[in-house]
């Protein structure tokens, strides 16, 4: 009896021009002019009570703080709210196309950092909600971020729409080229330094300047330069963290038994050569440091290691909660949130942090681990004219778009997206619709503040100082 051959089945590959007419046939669903039809996909809310949940499982003595600072203005309040607006995402028109989101993508949450070769590159630096969603949800939280901002500067509506709409343009553009790359080539671009420098120089005005003095700043923002900074003399000749309540601060929690712990288990989620590295420190301390906006009132750390008197590591310990996006996404609970944040940021970053890690608490929180402060370069939004403005939005939606192209399907996208502007434009109605409805959610969240409901560490005087 002959035996008979296991049937072989043909691979399926698509080629790009079928993934793209796969991203058109989607308009049909979905018309590209629909998304700036819907603003809130699941109606009116009680933003309010939506702010409390999100406090539920916050530190509640550092709660006050949070709220301080969402009070500080419109675009403040906006960047603490990243669960408000996946609430309102959720029920709006979606295109079907599903990527790794970074759930949390305004334009505060872009800058530069020192990859693992000691260059700076330009990219996504935040993804504490990091989640599978519609790609066009990081869209449209990026435009109004940019719409709300430049209100905030006090540019005219009309700068303000174009600033948003730049930024999607660009993400269109640079997705049409990305969907002719190669799957390598995508996951191997970068942005660096000098194409930001370059695209300052395009811009004019004293944008290259400016960038030049932020990449000087960065090389200065080493561990030895936080060592002077966030350190004292302690017993024994070693240094400590030097308490700086109530930003900085040590708990009785952080035992030395307790970070050997939880140390150990971080360890275990290095690749070998990084565990061999990591063990050339030895654990000196921790402290509870406040750190952004909506993270206040999460568990944020960070660790002091020593490889020498004067040879420093310090660490970050943040604490995961489950995304913002995740209900609303449909996506199941995650195993360990610390390990979402952690691969989504792989998965979307150019280069990525060496020390990345996670691990739990004492207690079963989800906590992932990162350097502190390694040459960061931020946005300075509070001097951006509308030129630079404008010109940050493109590289921020340049960068989207890698980021996507990398934990997505850029042929796919691009079909969906055209080669009109039909979609830029949708996303301009939105994005000056959101921030409309975000300007309004900041006055009745100013308003529970004063009437009490909400509190804040700002004083009576501070509060009406800023509010008048």
């Amino acid at each position: 009896m002959t035996k008979e051959r296991p049937r072989v089945t043909k691979p399926k590959i698509r080629s790009q021009e079928d993934r793209q007419r796969s991203g058109r046939a989607l308009r049909n669903k979905t018309p590209r002019a629909a998304h700036g039809q819907h603003v809130l996909g699941q109606g009116e809310r009680d933003i309010i009570a939506l702010i409390e949940d999100s406090n539920q499982d916050r530190l509640q003595n550092l709660v006050p703080i949070r709220h301080g600072r969402m009070l500080q203005s419109a675009f403040a309040f906006f960047r603490g709210t990243a669960a408000l607006q996946a609430h309102d995402l959720a029920g709006t028109p979606s295109s079907g196309i599903i990527v790794q989101a970074c759930g949390d993508c305004h334009l505060m949450n872009f800058g530069g950092f020192a990859s693992p070769e000691r260059n700076i590159v330009f990219d996504i630096n935040d993804f504490d909600e990091t989640c599978q969603a519609p790609f066009e949800w990081d869209l449209k939280r990026l435009a109004a971020s940019y719409v709300v901002a430049a209100r905030w500067r006090g540019f005219r509506d009309d700068q303000a729409r174009e600033i948003a709409v730049e930024a999607v343009a660009a993400y269109r553009r640079s997705m049409r080229e990305r969907a002719g790359q190669g799957v390598l080539e995508g996951w191997y671009d970068q942005i660096t330094i000098e194409d930001v420098a370059d695209l300052a120089e395009q811009a004019g005005g004293d944008m290259s300047a400016r960038v030049s003095r932020k990449v000087t700043e960065a090389h200065k923002q080493t561990h030895e330069r936080v060592f002077q900074k966030l350190t004292a003399p302690g017993r024994g000749g070693l240094p400590r963290i030097a308490d700086q309540p109530p930003l900085l601060f040590h708990t009785p929690e952080s035992t030395p038994e307790v970070a050997a712990q939880f140390f150990s288990a971080y360890r275990d989620t290095l690749a070998e050569e990084r565990r061999f590295l990591f063990d050339r420190f030895t654990y000196i301390d921790t402290a509870v440091k406040v750190v952004g906006v909506g993270s206040v009132g999460t568990r944020c750390l960070v660790s002091l290691f020593l490889a020498a008197p004067d040879d420093p590591l310090f660490l970050q310990i943040k604490e995961a909660h489950a995304s913002v996006l995740e209900r609303y996404a449909g996506q199941p609970k995650q195993r360990h949130n610390g390990q979402r944040v952690v691969v989504g940021q792989r998965l979307m970053q150019s280069a990525s942090d060496i020390f990345l890690g996670w691990a739990k608490g004492p207690t079963g929180r989800d906590f992932y681990v990162r350097q502190l402060r390694d040459m960061k370069v931020a946005p300075e939004v509070e001097t951006f004219t509308p030129r630079v403005m404008r010109a940050n939005a493109g590289l921020a939606g340049t960068t989207l778009a890698r980021a996507h192209d990398k934990a997505g399907d850029a042929a796919m996208i691009a079909g969906y997206l055209g080669k009109s502007d039909a979609f830029d434009e949708a996303i301009g109605d939105y994005a000056v619709a959101y921030a409309n409805q975000a300007e309004r959610d900041y006055a009745t969240f100013t308003l529970a503040v004063r009437s009490g409901r909400l509190q804040s560490d700002l004083s009576e005087g501070e509060l009406a100082t800023m509010l008048r």
